[in-house]
Protein backbone atom coordinates (compact mmCIF):
# COMPACT_ATOMS: atom_id res chain seq x y z
CA UNK A 1 0.00 0.00 0.00
CA UNK A 2 2.79 2.46 0.68
CA UNK A 3 4.29 1.75 -2.55
CA UNK A 4 1.01 2.83 -3.81
CA UNK A 5 0.67 5.71 -2.26
CA UNK A 6 4.07 6.69 -3.51
CA UNK A 7 3.25 6.52 -6.70
CA UNK A 8 0.34 8.13 -6.65
CA UNK A 9 1.77 11.11 -4.44
CA UNK A 10 4.64 11.40 -7.27
CA UNK A 11 1.87 11.66 -10.28
CA UNK A 12 0.05 14.52 -8.57
CA UNK A 13 3.65 15.99 -7.92
CA UNK A 14 4.06 16.01 -11.74
CA UNK A 15 3.51 19.13 -13.52
CA UNK A 16 3.70 19.57 -17.21
CA UNK A 17 6.77 22.33 -16.88
CA UNK A 18 8.95 18.81 -16.14
CA UNK A 19 8.09 17.44 -19.56
CA UNK A 20 9.63 20.57 -21.35
CA UNK A 21 12.61 20.26 -19.45
CA UNK A 22 13.15 16.70 -20.04
CA UNK A 23 12.77 17.89 -24.14
CA UNK A 24 15.48 20.76 -23.09
CA UNK A 25 17.92 18.34 -21.06
CA UNK A 26 17.37 15.59 -24.37
CA UNK A 27 18.14 18.27 -26.57
CA UNK A 28 21.34 19.17 -25.54
CA UNK A 29 22.27 15.56 -24.99
CA UNK A 30 21.25 15.03 -28.85
CA UNK A 31 23.56 17.79 -29.74
CA UNK A 32 26.24 16.36 -28.06
CA UNK A 33 25.61 12.94 -29.05
CA UNK A 34 24.62 13.14 -32.62
CA UNK A 35 25.91 16.63 -33.76
CA UNK A 36 29.14 16.63 -31.14
CA UNK A 37 28.79 20.00 -29.99
CA UNK A 38 31.19 20.20 -26.78
CA UNK A 39 30.04 16.70 -25.50
CA UNK A 40 31.99 16.83 -22.52
CA UNK A 41 29.81 19.44 -21.04
CA UNK A 42 26.29 19.74 -23.20
CA UNK A 43 25.84 15.70 -22.45
CA UNK A 44 26.02 16.31 -18.45
CA UNK A 45 24.26 19.64 -18.47
CA UNK A 46 21.65 17.85 -20.57
CA UNK A 47 21.42 14.98 -18.02
CA UNK A 48 21.61 17.10 -14.94
CA UNK A 49 18.32 19.26 -16.40
CA UNK A 50 16.65 15.94 -16.30
CA UNK A 51 17.51 14.54 -13.00
CA UNK A 52 16.72 17.88 -10.86
CA UNK A 53 13.10 17.90 -12.76
CA UNK A 54 12.01 14.30 -11.03
CA UNK A 55 9.15 14.93 -9.43
CA UNK A 56 10.02 14.46 -5.28
CA UNK A 57 13.51 13.44 -6.69
CA UNK A 58 16.43 13.48 -3.55
CA UNK A 59 18.48 14.63 -5.90
CA UNK A 60 18.61 18.07 -4.81
CA UNK A 61 16.99 18.53 -1.72
CA UNK A 62 15.16 16.23 0.98
CA UNK A 63 13.32 17.07 3.64
CA UNK A 64 15.40 19.83 4.20
CA UNK A 65 18.41 18.26 3.55
CA UNK A 66 20.86 18.99 0.94
CA UNK A 67 21.00 16.09 -1.90
CA UNK A 68 24.03 15.59 -3.42
CA UNK A 69 24.01 18.10 -6.82
CA UNK A 70 23.11 20.62 -4.12
CA UNK A 71 26.23 19.91 -2.01
CA UNK A 72 28.52 19.77 -5.61
CA UNK A 73 26.96 22.94 -6.47
CA UNK A 74 27.36 24.62 -2.77
CA UNK A 75 30.66 23.17 -2.42
CA UNK A 76 32.24 24.03 -6.12
CA UNK A 77 30.33 26.70 -8.23
CA UNK A 78 29.60 28.91 -4.94
CA UNK A 79 33.20 28.52 -3.85
CA UNK A 80 34.45 28.97 -7.32
CA UNK A 81 36.25 25.91 -6.76
CA UNK A 82 35.53 24.63 -10.08
CA UNK A 83 35.63 26.90 -12.68
CA UNK A 84 39.05 27.99 -10.90
CA UNK A 85 40.38 24.30 -11.59
CA UNK A 86 38.73 24.41 -14.84
CA UNK A 87 41.73 27.23 -15.58
CA UNK A 88 44.44 25.09 -14.17
CA UNK A 89 43.29 22.55 -16.83
CA UNK A 90 42.87 24.75 -19.61
CA UNK A 91 46.33 26.95 -19.07
CA UNK A 92 48.09 23.63 -19.14
CA UNK A 93 46.74 22.76 -22.11
CA UNK A 94 47.48 26.88 -24.25
CA UNK A 95 50.40 26.78 -25.87
CA UNK A 96 51.16 30.62 -25.96
CA UNK A 97 54.20 30.29 -28.71
CA UNK A 98 52.03 31.64 -31.72
CA UNK A 99 50.88 34.51 -29.86
CA UNK A 100 54.09 35.48 -28.52
CA UNK A 101 55.15 35.25 -31.79
CA UNK A 102 52.75 37.16 -33.12
CA UNK A 103 51.95 39.27 -30.24
CA UNK A 104 49.73 42.17 -32.50
CA UNK A 105 47.30 39.50 -31.89
CA UNK A 106 46.86 40.64 -28.76
CA UNK A 107 44.67 43.43 -30.16
CA UNK A 108 42.12 40.77 -31.71
CA UNK A 109 42.25 39.42 -28.47
CA UNK A 110 40.68 43.14 -26.72
CA UNK A 111 38.44 43.83 -29.77
CA UNK A 112 36.48 40.45 -29.83
CA UNK A 113 35.30 41.73 -25.96
CA UNK A 114 33.16 44.61 -27.52
CA UNK A 115 30.14 42.16 -27.30
CA UNK A 116 30.86 41.92 -23.11
CA UNK A 117 30.03 45.66 -22.72
CA UNK A 118 27.46 46.00 -25.81
CA UNK A 119 25.21 43.57 -23.85
CA UNK A 120 25.86 44.96 -20.66
CA UNK A 121 24.63 48.08 -21.58
CA UNK A 122 21.63 46.73 -23.71
CA UNK A 123 20.46 44.54 -20.65
CA UNK A 124 20.48 48.12 -18.28
CA UNK A 125 18.52 50.02 -21.03
CA UNK A 126 15.95 47.21 -21.32
CA UNK A 127 15.68 47.42 -17.48
CA UNK A 128 14.72 50.80 -17.89
CA UNK A 129 11.81 50.37 -20.06
CA UNK A 130 11.09 47.24 -18.14
CA UNK A 131 11.65 47.69 -14.49
CA UNK A 132 9.94 44.39 -13.28
CA UNK A 133 13.40 42.76 -15.38
CA UNK A 134 15.29 43.27 -12.44
CA UNK A 135 18.44 43.54 -14.29
CA UNK A 136 20.50 45.71 -12.61
CA UNK A 137 23.87 46.13 -13.21
CA UNK A 138 25.72 43.44 -11.24
CA UNK A 139 22.70 41.01 -13.25
CA UNK A 140 23.78 42.73 -16.54
CA UNK A 141 27.16 42.58 -16.35
CA UNK A 142 26.71 38.72 -15.58
CA UNK A 143 24.62 39.00 -18.58
CA UNK A 144 27.23 40.13 -21.18
CA UNK A 145 29.73 38.08 -19.85
CA UNK A 146 28.30 34.94 -22.01
CA UNK A 147 29.77 37.09 -24.89
CA UNK A 148 33.41 35.88 -23.87
CA UNK A 149 32.77 32.36 -24.90
CA UNK A 150 34.43 31.25 -21.94
CA UNK A 151 32.57 28.86 -19.67
CA UNK A 152 34.09 29.27 -16.41
CA UNK A 153 34.48 33.05 -16.49
CA UNK A 154 30.85 33.19 -16.69
CA UNK A 155 30.36 31.10 -13.88
CA UNK A 156 32.83 33.04 -11.72
CA UNK A 157 31.11 36.36 -12.72
CA UNK A 158 27.42 35.00 -12.22
CA UNK A 159 28.37 33.23 -8.97
CA UNK A 160 29.72 36.44 -7.25
CA UNK A 161 27.19 39.12 -9.05
CA UNK A 162 23.68 37.09 -10.54
CA UNK A 163 23.45 33.34 -8.49
CA UNK A 164 19.56 33.70 -9.29
CA UNK A 165 20.39 33.67 -13.13
CA UNK A 166 23.55 31.66 -12.71
CA UNK A 167 21.81 28.22 -14.52
CA UNK A 168 20.61 30.36 -17.57
CA UNK A 169 23.98 32.08 -17.99
CA UNK A 170 25.72 29.09 -17.43
CA UNK A 171 23.83 26.98 -20.50
CA UNK A 172 24.00 29.75 -22.24
CA UNK A 173 27.49 30.40 -22.13
CA UNK A 174 28.55 26.82 -22.89
CA UNK A 175 25.90 26.30 -25.32
CA UNK A 176 27.09 29.35 -27.57
CA UNK A 177 30.71 27.87 -26.73
CA UNK A 178 29.16 24.42 -28.99
CA UNK A 179 27.62 26.15 -31.54
CA UNK A 180 30.72 28.12 -32.89
CA UNK A 181 30.57 26.14 -36.02
CA UNK A 182 26.95 27.43 -36.32
CA UNK A 183 27.09 31.02 -35.22
CA UNK A 184 30.22 32.63 -36.52
CA UNK A 185 30.29 32.00 -40.10
CA UNK A 186 27.12 33.77 -41.12
CA UNK A 187 27.99 36.42 -39.13
CA UNK A 188 32.25 36.13 -40.55
CA UNK A 189 30.61 36.02 -44.22
CA UNK A 190 28.15 39.20 -43.60
CA UNK A 191 30.60 41.30 -42.54
CA UNK A 192 33.55 40.40 -45.38
CA UNK A 193 33.74 40.54 -48.82
CA UNK A 194 35.00 37.34 -50.81
CA UNK A 195 38.21 39.28 -51.59
CA UNK A 196 38.60 39.60 -47.83
CA UNK A 197 38.01 36.52 -46.78
CA UNK A 198 40.58 35.37 -49.43
CA UNK A 199 43.85 37.56 -48.01
CA UNK A 200 46.30 35.51 -47.48
CA UNK A 201 48.84 36.40 -44.24
CA UNK A 202 52.49 34.98 -44.56
CA UNK A 203 53.14 33.18 -41.57
CA UNK A 204 57.35 33.63 -40.07
CA UNK A 205 58.36 31.13 -38.02
CA UNK A 206 59.88 32.99 -34.93
CA UNK A 207 62.07 31.18 -32.27
CA UNK A 208 60.42 31.48 -28.20
CA UNK A 209 62.76 30.73 -26.28
CA UNK A 210 62.32 28.78 -22.85
CA UNK A 211 62.86 31.24 -20.85
CA UNK A 212 60.37 33.85 -21.92
CA UNK A 213 57.74 30.61 -22.16
CA UNK A 214 58.36 30.38 -18.14
CA UNK A 215 58.58 34.17 -17.39
CA UNK A 216 55.42 35.08 -19.69
CA UNK A 217 52.62 33.38 -17.29
CA UNK A 218 54.10 34.72 -14.46
CA UNK A 219 54.74 38.68 -15.62
CA UNK A 220 50.97 38.23 -16.68
CA UNK A 221 49.61 37.24 -12.94
CA UNK A 222 51.96 39.99 -11.57
CA UNK A 223 50.81 42.82 -13.91
CA UNK A 224 46.95 40.93 -13.61
CA UNK A 225 47.21 41.52 -10.21
CA UNK A 226 48.29 44.87 -9.98
CA UNK A 227 46.24 46.12 -12.34
CA UNK A 228 42.79 43.93 -11.40
CA UNK A 229 43.37 41.99 -8.25
CA UNK A 230 39.55 41.02 -8.58
CA UNK A 231 40.75 39.00 -11.50
CA UNK A 232 43.64 36.97 -9.91
CA UNK A 233 41.77 33.70 -8.97
CA UNK A 234 40.85 33.81 -12.96
CA UNK A 235 44.15 34.40 -14.22
CA UNK A 236 46.32 33.07 -11.95
CA UNK A 237 45.11 29.68 -11.85
CA UNK A 238 45.08 29.68 -15.61
CA UNK A 239 49.02 31.17 -15.76
CA UNK A 240 49.58 28.35 -13.00
CA UNK A 241 48.24 25.69 -15.36
CA UNK A 242 50.57 27.17 -18.29
CA UNK A 243 53.71 27.48 -15.84
CA UNK A 244 53.26 23.71 -15.17
CA UNK A 245 52.97 22.96 -18.84
CA UNK A 246 56.23 25.33 -19.73
CA UNK A 247 58.40 23.64 -16.92
CA UNK A 248 59.57 21.18 -18.40
CA UNK A 249 59.81 19.10 -14.68
CA UNK A 250 56.36 18.51 -13.95
CA UNK A 251 55.42 16.53 -17.42
CA UNK A 252 53.16 14.42 -15.18
CA UNK A 253 51.33 17.15 -13.56
CA UNK A 254 50.79 18.48 -16.54
CA UNK A 255 49.59 15.42 -18.52
CA UNK A 256 47.14 15.28 -15.16
CA UNK A 257 45.75 18.68 -15.37
CA UNK A 258 45.13 18.57 -19.31
CA UNK A 259 43.61 15.28 -18.69
CA UNK A 260 42.49 13.93 -15.36
CA UNK A 261 41.57 17.17 -13.98
CA UNK A 262 39.89 18.43 -16.77
CA UNK A 263 37.81 15.26 -17.37
CA UNK A 264 36.38 14.97 -13.79
CA UNK A 265 35.99 18.54 -12.87
CA UNK A 266 34.17 19.25 -16.28
CA UNK A 267 32.06 15.88 -15.61
CA UNK A 268 31.11 17.33 -12.28
CA UNK A 269 30.76 21.05 -13.61
CA UNK A 270 28.31 20.02 -16.24
CA UNK A 271 25.99 17.97 -14.14
CA UNK A 272 25.69 20.82 -11.18
CA UNK A 273 25.25 23.27 -14.15
CA UNK A 274 22.52 21.24 -15.29
CA UNK A 275 21.06 20.58 -11.70
CA UNK A 276 20.19 24.54 -11.37
CA UNK A 277 18.29 24.11 -14.31
CA UNK A 278 14.98 23.18 -12.21
CA UNK A 279 11.73 24.41 -13.89
CA UNK A 280 10.39 26.81 -11.90
CA UNK A 281 13.54 29.07 -12.08
CA UNK A 282 14.73 28.25 -15.87
CA UNK A 283 10.66 28.60 -17.35
CA UNK A 284 10.84 32.16 -17.29
CA UNK A 285 10.95 34.97 -19.89
CA UNK A 286 13.72 36.16 -18.65
CA UNK A 287 15.60 33.30 -18.97
CA UNK A 288 14.50 32.96 -22.54
CA UNK A 289 15.82 36.93 -22.27
CA UNK A 290 19.13 36.25 -20.62
CA UNK A 291 19.48 33.22 -23.53
CA UNK A 292 18.94 36.00 -26.58
CA UNK A 293 21.07 38.33 -25.29
CA UNK A 294 24.11 36.04 -24.71
CA UNK A 295 23.66 34.91 -28.01
CA UNK A 296 23.65 38.73 -29.08
CA UNK A 297 26.55 39.20 -27.16
CA UNK A 298 28.25 36.44 -28.90
CA UNK A 299 27.53 37.93 -32.20
CA UNK A 300 29.07 41.14 -30.89
CA UNK A 301 32.44 39.43 -30.09
CA UNK A 302 32.15 38.13 -33.48
CA UNK A 303 31.50 41.66 -35.47
CA UNK A 304 33.71 43.20 -32.73
CA UNK A 305 36.87 41.30 -33.68
CA UNK A 306 36.05 41.38 -37.97
CA UNK A 307 35.38 45.29 -37.48
CA UNK A 308 38.72 45.88 -36.18
CA UNK A 309 40.56 43.72 -38.54
CA UNK A 310 38.83 45.62 -41.61
CA UNK A 311 39.49 49.07 -39.74
CA UNK A 312 43.54 47.78 -39.06
CA UNK A 313 43.96 47.23 -42.53
CA UNK A 314 42.94 50.75 -43.52
CA UNK A 315 46.13 52.12 -41.77
CA UNK A 316 48.79 48.60 -42.17
CA UNK A 317 50.12 47.95 -45.97
CA UNK A 318 50.40 44.22 -44.58
CA UNK A 319 46.91 43.26 -44.52
CA UNK A 320 44.61 40.77 -42.11
CA UNK A 321 42.34 38.28 -43.32
CA UNK A 322 38.96 39.91 -41.53
CA UNK A 323 38.31 36.32 -40.74
CA UNK A 324 40.95 36.23 -38.30
CA UNK A 325 39.71 38.80 -36.15
CA UNK A 326 36.52 36.34 -35.54
CA UNK A 327 38.61 34.08 -33.74
CA UNK A 328 39.84 36.76 -31.42
CA UNK A 329 36.55 35.16 -29.05
CA UNK A 330 37.19 32.48 -26.42
CA UNK A 331 36.12 29.25 -27.51
CA UNK A 332 39.83 27.62 -28.04
CA UNK A 333 40.99 25.89 -30.36
CA UNK A 334 37.33 25.69 -31.71
CA UNK A 335 37.21 29.30 -33.19
CA UNK A 336 40.66 28.75 -34.77
CA UNK A 337 39.68 25.43 -36.73
CA UNK A 338 36.42 27.00 -37.77
CA UNK A 339 38.55 30.16 -39.16
CA UNK A 340 40.68 27.78 -41.26
CA UNK A 341 38.14 25.95 -42.70
CA UNK A 342 36.31 29.16 -44.06
CA UNK A 343 39.66 30.62 -45.20
CA UNK A 344 40.39 26.55 -46.91
CA UNK A 345 36.51 26.85 -48.58
CA UNK A 346 37.62 30.03 -50.25
CA UNK A 347 40.89 29.36 -50.96
CA UNK A 348 42.29 25.63 -50.42
CA UNK A 349 45.58 26.93 -50.45
CA UNK A 350 45.46 29.83 -48.06
CA UNK A 351 46.50 28.73 -44.47
CA UNK A 352 46.01 31.06 -41.56
CA UNK A 353 45.60 28.30 -38.81
CA UNK A 354 48.66 29.58 -36.80
CA UNK A 355 47.10 33.51 -37.22
CA UNK A 356 43.88 32.12 -35.93
CA UNK A 357 45.27 30.41 -33.03
CA UNK A 358 47.21 33.53 -32.06
CA UNK A 359 44.41 35.41 -31.99
CA UNK A 360 42.30 32.85 -30.17
CA UNK A 361 45.07 32.45 -27.82
CA UNK A 362 44.58 36.09 -27.15
CA UNK A 363 41.07 35.96 -26.70
CA UNK A 364 41.23 33.28 -24.21
CA UNK A 365 43.58 35.46 -22.14
CA UNK A 366 41.18 38.91 -23.25
CA UNK A 367 37.82 36.94 -21.60
CA UNK A 368 39.84 36.41 -18.50
CA UNK A 369 40.44 40.61 -18.42
CA UNK A 370 37.53 41.40 -19.41
CA UNK A 371 36.18 39.45 -16.52
CA UNK A 372 38.19 40.58 -14.13
CA UNK A 373 37.65 44.25 -15.58
CA UNK A 374 33.54 43.65 -14.81
CA UNK A 375 34.24 42.42 -11.34
CA UNK A 376 36.39 45.61 -10.59
CA UNK A 377 34.72 47.46 -12.36
CA UNK A 378 30.85 46.94 -11.10
CA UNK A 379 31.36 47.45 -7.36
CA UNK A 380 32.97 50.58 -8.27
CA UNK A 381 30.49 52.33 -10.14
CA UNK A 382 27.94 51.16 -7.37
CA UNK A 383 30.18 53.08 -4.58
CA UNK A 384 29.61 56.15 -6.64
Amino acid sequence: MDQFEQLFQELANFHWQFLVMYAIGGTLIYLAIKKDYEPMLLLPIGFGAILVNLPLSSIWEHEGTAGVLQIFYNIGILTEIFPVLIFVAVGAMIDFTPLLQNPKMLFFGAAAQFGIFFTALAALYLNTLFPSLGFDLKTAASIGIIGAADGPTSIFVASKFARDWLGPISVAAYSYMALVPVIQPPVIRALTTKKERLIRMPYKEVKISRTVLITFPILITIISGIIAPISVPLVGFLMFGNLIRESGVLERLSKAAQNELANLVTLLLGITIGATMHYDKFLDVKTLLIMAMGLVAFVFDTAGGVLFAKLLNLFTKEKVNPIVGAAGISAFPMSARVIQRMAKQEDPHNFILMQAVSANVAGQLGSIVAGGMVLAIVPWLLMK
